[in-house]
């Protein structure tokens, strides 16, 4: 019987089951229909091929079809990773399979809208559940900074396990306990949902110097873009501090390992720091996308695309301080709209 289940063997999901795995225990990889090249990997060698670890070998990978058996047996727990597009297909899978009541921690990360707000997805998940099911299920998350690769390798790694219920979170963390994996709980649930899906759509913005620096070129001093990077971070945190209040969080999540800690991973590489440097070129949105990252998945302009019309609305009505949030009608704007990314710095730090 598995003790943990994990939805989604992509390279967080896999990356999971290190310190799921550390009090060895059985494990279950479940994949979608998108990873059965992964999942075939893992079962006949235990190789995952994207995160080029061999993972333990008490997680067994099952496709997606044999999670009815697999949750039927009871585990302790479900961690969930899809990608945030897969959420709706995870509930489907989730909801037709649940007979007991499971907890479910969530390493996807995303928002939702509803009613002309905005709702974060474990909200989302709990109550979908139990609308089909009846069956009432806490649904957690894990914010922080978190590469998976890095978990992967046992790099030291801090993250944040929210919840609602402590002590449910408690129950989660004990199941993932290692001395690598390095997790604190807070019952902040809205605030590190915020955060974790607002920090790739402003390290867009953050990246944006880096295709700047490079339109401009070194200084003759040699010179680079740090200064004009600082700034937005730190106009970034400022809004995502007004989300997170604005939204039912507590804003000191934002000053810790859900905030500024997952921001700065985030822009060190990646997808979104990509394409804001791609829009810091000079680009559109539509061009860089089609002409330079059409088969990736940006989450911060997933997210503008979804939200941007809503995050513009809670501004009209005034849930939202229009004056205050500059670098996020910015970022709407370049996303949603195609316009080149201008950085109003005369309106940042106020």
């Amino acid at each position: 019987m598995p003790e943990i289940v994990i939805l989604g063997a992509g390279v967080m999901g896999a990356a999971m089951s290190l310190p799921a795995t550390h009090q060895p225990k059985p494990v279950t990889l479940v994949g979608t229909p998108l990873d059965a090249d992964i999942i075939d990997s893992v079962s006949k060698s235990s190789l995952h091929p994207r995160l080029g670890i061999k993972l333990p070998a008490c997680v067994t990978a099952m496709p997606w079809t044999a999670l009815g058996g697999v949750m039927g047996a009871a585990p302790q727990l479900l961690i969930l990773g899809v990608s945030s597009m897969g959420v709706s297909w995870a509930i489907d899978q989730i909801a037709a399979s649940m007979t007991t009541p499971v907890p479910i921690l969530m390493i996807t990360k995303g928002l939702s809208h509803r009613d002309g707000s905005i709702e974060i997805l474990p909200t989302l998940v709990e109550r979908e559940i139990e609308r089909r099911t009846g069956i009432q299920v806490p649904v957690m998350a894990v914010g922080g900074p978190c590469i998976a690769g890095e978990l992967a390798a046992l790099r030291d790694t801090s993250v944040i396990i929210a919840g609602t219920d402590l002590e449910k979170a408690k129950q989660a963390l004990s199941l993932l306990e290692a001395p690598f994996y390095h997790a604190r709980l807070t019952d902040d649930l809205k605030g590190v949902e915020v955060c974790a899906a607002f920090k790739n759509f402003y390290a867009i913005a953050v990246g944006a110097s880096n295709g700047m620096l490079e339109v401009q070129g070194k200084a003759s001093n040699g010179a680079l873009m740090h200064n004009l990077a600082a700034s937005v971070f730190n106009q970034a945190l400022a809004e995502m501090t007004i989300l997170v209040k604005s939204l039912g969080g507590q804003p000191q999540t934002v000053q810790g390992l859900a905030g500024t800690g997952d921001l700065y991973v985030t822009c060190l590489a990646g997808r979104n720091g990509r394409m804001g440097r791609l829009l810091g070129l000079g680009l559109s949105y539509s061009r860089a996308k089609s002409e330079h990252m059409l088969e990736d998945t940006v989450e911060g302009a997933n997210l503008a695309l979804d939200l941007g019309a809503v995050l513009e609305e809670m501004m009209a009505r005034g849930e939202l301080p229009s004056d205050g949030m500059p670098l996020t009608k910015a970022i709407v704007a370049a996303i949603c709209r195609d316009e080149p990314l201008r950085l109003p710095f005369e309106k940042f730090h106020r």
